[in-house]
């Protein structure tokens, strides 16, 4: 099980403006604040998600983060929110083909990572 992960970006506040909004339908809330960086964290759940600068002078390397949502509904708001929070679409929310029951939706956040929420019982 993954305790947390972190995702490097060059824009911090313009990222953990991003990271709150686009997260919040799947239950994160910012944390932990430091110089330069959050937390976000869903509250007694682990996997969280920090927000934290890249080395001077590194070039980013994007990533990609799959997140459990609770339910499509929570998939389809994660898409929403985090369009409108400044986010591009990389794969609108629905069905996919990996394994059935497998829902999800998947934005680039302002720097290219690319960010998926998803659920493993979807069920029309």
């Amino acid at each position: 099980m993954i305790d947390h992960v972190s995702i490097k970006v060059k824009d911090v506040e313009q990222a953990k403006a991003f990271y709150e909004a686009a997260l919040a339908p799947l239950g994160y809330a910012r944390g932990i604040e430091y110089p330069g960086g959050m937390q976000l964290l869903v509250e007694g759940e682990p996997g969280d998600v920090w927000v934290a600068p890249l080395p001077e002078g590194a070039e980013a390397v994007p990533t990609h983060v799959a997140l459990r949502a609770a339910d499509a509904a929570a998939v389809d708001a994660f898409y929403e929110a985090a369009l409108a929070a400044g986010g591009t679409d990389n794969g609108a929310p629905g069905p996919r083909d990996y394994h059935p029951g497998y829902y999800a939706a998947f934005v680039h956040d302002p720097e290219g990572n690319n960010i998926e929420a998803v659920i493993h019982d979807w069920s029309e």
